[in-house]
């Protein structure tokens, strides 16, 4: 599982993932989402990580799944 979260991303660093993926890797950059309403950080902070959980299977209750 590979969260980038340094923009922009050079073609070093795309090349990079490109060759993680092709290996098998999750690649989740660390773009917080705003659609569910975050009221704190705290929120953006459960949120990239609920969607981390989720493309790895782990259960979790940090926030509801899309559609819940």
């Amino acid at each position: 599982m590979l969260v980038p979260r340094e923009t922009p991303l050079s073609r070093v660093h795309l090349e990079n993932m490109l060759a993680a993926h092709a290996a098998g890797a999750h690649i989740a950059p660390a773009c917080p989402g705003f659609y569910h309403r975050p009221k704190t950080v705290q929120d953006l902070c459960d949120h990239l990580a609920a969607r981390v959980l989720d493309l790895l299977a782990i259960p979790h209750t940090l926030c509801p799944r899309w559609g819940e």
